[in-house]
């Protein structure tokens, strides 16, 4: 149950779109004493609430000392709802107040809700938070809610020091950038054919796939499309290496969003091959250092790849997880052989 008053002192409500501004500065604190640094905006928050499934006024809970915003949580909630992400987030000066207890229930509430609205009868549903594994006290509060440690994951960097080694691609591959109106479907097929085979997917209807993607893509300021990368066999994608060269917590530093190898395609050297072929562009862009995160006991073995390719862990985070309610799990929990 969603408790129904904040902590004495502090008022609670619903986001807008004008509060844009003031949650990337909240978070943005809670980062820099977590990670030392600032690792969000306000175009990219901007984006995510402008999707249906982190709609502000439904999804998004804020709490104020008087006008000061001091407490955030929102919840992406897309249908089957089953693995439902969240977030949560106290100024590093109001800890220990009760604030985060308070948002943490609400979450929970949220996502009871959103359980009987579209989760199947019978599907088992999810509330997951991941935290820095330097974030010490969310850990111990969300420890002493219920949630358990489910999943380990790494932000893996490797620095541009000299020219990355020349790609070597399997025969009958050509890398080719990202052409939106003609590969669009394609690559977003392409998606979740590769990811399937990874901890936590969950099947999404395709055209609510696409309609995020469009979405996000339509939104994003600093989406290049020539450093979107597919690895083509012909007319098929045998493999995506889709990068950005903006990131908020480094001007010198690149990020790879997403990289994936089709099964068919796989233990061919097409990963490293993309990777290096990614490195190489990015370093001639004038990148120093380019980064990405990885489940840590990756399912496709992902993290021996990055490490063979020159990268190592620069930082740990910790998904936890709160069942909220029992049943057949609908995500990937092993690779089916």
């Amino acid at each position: 149950m969603r408790l129904l008053e904040p902590p004495e002192r502090f008022a609670a409500r619903a986001a807008t779109m004008a509060d844009v501004e003031a949650v990337t500065e909240l978070v943005n604190a809670c980062s820099m004493a977590d990670l030392g640094r600032a690792t969000v905006e306000v175009a990219g928050i901007r984006n995510d609430w402008g999707s249906p499934y982190l709609n502000p006024q439904t999804n998004i809970h804020l709490l104020f000392d008087s006008d000061r915003l001091v407490g955030y949580a929102g919840a992406w909630i897309e249908p089957p709802a089953v693995a439902v992400n969240a977030s949560g987030r106290v100024h590093p000066d109001y800890k220990g107040l009760g604030l985060g207890t308070y948002l943490v229930a609400w979450l929970e509430g949220l996502v009871r809700e959103a359980a009987l609205k579209h989760a199947l009868e019978d599907a088992r549903v999810v509330l997951q938070q991941t935290k820095p594994s330097t974030d010490k006290d969310s850990q111990a509060l969300l420890e002493s809610l219920g949630y358990t440690p489910v999943r380990r994951s790494y932000r893996m960097l490797i620095e541009l020091e000299s020219e990355p080694p020349k790609p070597v691609f399997p025969e009958g591959i050509e890398m080719r950038s990202f052409d939106r109106p003609a590969q669009l479907r394609a690559l977003v097929q392409a998606e979740k054919d590769i990811f399937k085979d990874h901890w936590g997917y969950v099947e999404l209807d395709f055209e609510q796939d696409l309609q995020a993607w469009e979405h996000w893509l339509d939104n994003d300021p600093h989406f290049d499309p020539a450093i979107w990368f597919l690895a083509m066999s012909g007319e098929e994608i045998a493999g995506v290496c889709l990068c950005s060269s903006h990131m908020t917590e480094d001007s010198e530093l690149a990020y790879v969003e997403s990289l994936g190898v089709q099964r068919a395609w796989r233990r061919q050297g097409l990963g490293l091959a993309m990777l290096h072929h990614a490195f190489g562009i990015l370093c001639r862009q004038g990148k120093k250092r380019v980064s990405l995160d990885v489940d840590a006991q990756s399912l496709t073995g992902a993290t021996r790849l990055y490490e063979k390719a020159g990268m190592y862990v620069q930082r740990e985070s910790i998904t936890y997880e709160l069942v909220v309610r029992e049943g057949e799990d609908l995500s990937t929990q092993a690779l089916e052989l």
